[in-house]
């Protein structure tokens, strides 16, 4: 008996908040979301926007463009740290040659 194995969907971040949106400002119901078979998501992407904008950073991708900025300079900080991390061992390698 073979299962039926459900394909994950991607929905873009426009899409997210403007859903997000519908559902906070014009009152949409989440059980309307259960036509596109995502109630439970929405209620996700609602939770997640909310975080967000009491400053913290939410679960997944972040919506607001806050949240996106500070992600972004939240990974270049982790590629620098990696960077100096390197440049300082090969430093003490090298350094006893230099003397």
């Amino acid at each position: 008996m073979m299962t039926k194995r459900r394909v994950r969907r991607e929905f873009d971040t426009r899409f997210k908040l403007e859903v997000v949106r519908m559902v906070r400002d014009q009152g949409l119901p989440l059980v309307t979301c259960r036509s596109m078979d995502g109630e439970t998501v929405v209620r996700r992407w609602v939770k997640q926007f909310e975080t967000e904008l009491s400053g913290q950073p939410g679960i997944g991708k972040p919506l607001t463009v806050e949240q996106q900025r500070i992600r972004q300079r939240e990974t270049e900080n982790w590629q620098l740290r990696m960077d100096n991390d390197l440049l300082k061992k090969a430093s003490a390698f090298f350094a006893p040659e230099l003397k």
